[in-house]
């Protein structure tokens, strides 16, 4: 069997441009998943019965569905609402980017509240208890101890989900958007180089994530040196 990579090589700048494609959802759906999982993670550990139920039944409801699911419900799903159609989301309602993004937003928000959840459990109550002698109030508390530990806790944890959301993002290909797997489709179905083209998008995915694991390594390095155990 003789393979056929002269294809690819004429055709690169599709997988460029899919890498931008899928950093930048990667990073927009991070960003705003994480800035969403903060305060949900704080009310999965509250001690009142209703603000915590309201979050476990968000992170219960969203990782207990596909996201394959959850794409074509905001981006098919929605549309098919005149009130939708008609309202002043639909400019972004109707563009793919905006919806895998808020798609994969969610998603990774209700993974990364539950991780976060876990990392504020964790905290020694000694830690919790100094802050209390020293006169923090409750906020403050929140602020300066309890969330940078979580945070720094939460990163084994966090890295897997980063990784889990960079494969994730294969998924905007289906709602027409040219990732590094939409470049794979188009020159599949130029060519019909399916084993080619599938490769060298899987080469790409497992190069990125070499990067990223590579990345979190360091910071868990510098964040998380404290909590090594001591060498005798």
């Amino acid at each position: 069997m003789i393979f056929d990579f002269s294809p690819i090589w004429e055709n690169i700048h599709l997988y460029l441009g899919g890498i931008l494609i899928t950093l930048k959802l990667l990073a927009i759906s991070l960003t705003f998943g994480l800035a969403a999982a903060i305060p949900l993670g704080l009310m999965r550990v509250s001690k009142q019965p209703l603000v915590n139920a309201i979050a476990w039944l968000y992170t219960y409801v969203i990782r207990g569905t596909p996201m394959l699911v959850q794409l074509f419900l905001i981006y098919y799903g929605l549309a098919q609402f005149a009130a939708v159609r008609e309202s002043m989301l639909w400019p972004y309602l109707s563009n793919a980017t905006f919806c895998a993004c808020l798609a994969f937003a969610i998603n990774t928000s209700a993974y990364s509240a539950e991780i976060l959840a876990g990392s504020l459990k964790s905290i020694p109550h000694g830690e919790i208890e100094a802050a209390k002698a020293m006169g923090m109030s409750r906020a403050k508390l929140y602020r300066r101890i309890l969330l940078p530990s979580a945070l720094r806790r939460a990163l084994p944890q966090y890295s897997n989900e980063v990784i889990m959301m960079l494969h994730t993002t294969s998924l905007a290909s289906i709602v027409t958007l040219v990732d590094i797997t939409g470049a794979a489709k188009t020159i599949n179905s130029q060519f019909y180089l399916a084993f080619e083209a599938y490769i060298t998008a899987g080469a790409i995915y497992l190069c990125l994530t070499f990067v990223l694991v590579r990345l979190f390594k360091l910071a868990e390095r510098r964040w998380l040196a404290y909590l090594a155990p001591r060498k005798a």
